[in-house]
C-alpha cells in the first residue's frame, strides 16, 4: 500500500456500517455529507457495500458528482457484506482480498469521514489512525462523525497508551458544517498546505 498525503483534498473516503438501512439517521447523515462534498467537487470513495457505503454513493450521485467504489469478491468469507448491487459508483476497483481492499481505499483517498460501524469500520479507522500518527505532518487526516465517538475515545484513552500526537490528527464532528470546517483546519496541519 502506498501512503502519500497530497497538498489538497481531491478524494474523500466515507467509512461506516454495512448493516444499516438507508432510512437510518447515520445513513442519512452519510448521504448528506457525500452530497455536499461531491457538490464541492470531491470524488467520494467507499467500500462498495450497502448501508453507509451505499448512502455515500447515492449522495454523490444526487450532486452529479463522482464516486469510486472499492471492493472484492470474497471466497470463503461468508460474513463479508462489502458488495451491493445497489451501490454502483461512477468507477469501481476490485482487490483480491479484504486487506488489499482496505489498502486500496486508503490509497485512493486524501481525507476520511468515519461514521458508526462494526468491525470493518473499526479496522479501517484503526489503520487510518495509525498511518496518520506515524506519518504525522505528511498524513491523511480524518474526522469521526457523531457524538458517540466522544465516549469511544474516552474508553480508548483510559485503557490504551494514546498520546497527544494520535489525538491531533482528527476531529470529532456532529454535522456537515463542522465536517467542512474540520477538513480545512486539519489540512493546515499537513506540510505544504
Amino acid at each position: 500500500m502506498r501512503y502519500q498525503a497530497k497538498q489538497r483534498i481531491e478524494r474523500v473516503a466515507i467509512f461506516g456500517s454495512a448493516d444499516l438501512e438507508q432510512t437510518d439517521p447515520v445513513c442519512q447523515q452519510a448521504q448528506e455529507a457525500a452530497r455536499v462534498l461531491a457538490k464541492k467537487g470531491y470524488i467520494i470513495v467507499n467500500g462498495g457495500g450497502p448501508g453507509v457505503m451505499e448512502a455515500a454513493t447515492k449522495g454523490a450521485a444526487e450532486s452529479g458528482g463522482q464516486s469510486l467504489t472499492v471492493t472484492f469478491s470474497p471466497k470463503d468469507a461468508p460474513h463479508f457484506e462489502g458488495n451491493s448491487n445497489n451501490n454502483i459508483g461512477t468507477s469501481t476497483m476490485k482487490g483480491e482480498n479484504y486487506l488489499q481492499r482496505v489498502g486500496m481505499l486508503i490509497e485512493n483517498a486524501d481525507f476520511f469521514v468515519i461514521f458508526k460501524g462494526g468491525t470493518g469500520t473499526l479496522s479501517e479507522w484503526g489503520l487510518v489512525w495509525l498511518l496518520a500518527h506515524i506519518y504525522r505532518g505528511h498524513h491523511k487526516p480524518f474526522v469521526l462523525f457523531g457524538d458517540f465517538w466522544y465516549e469511544v475515545l474516552e474508553v480508548i484513552q483510559k485503557h490504551f497508551l494514546i498520546g497527544d500526537i494520535e489525538m491531533s490528527v482528527f476531529k470529532v464532528v456532529n454535522n456537515v458544517e463542522e465536517m467542512l470546517t474540520a477538513m480545512d483546519d486539519l489540512m493546515k496541519e499537513v506540510k505544504g498546505v
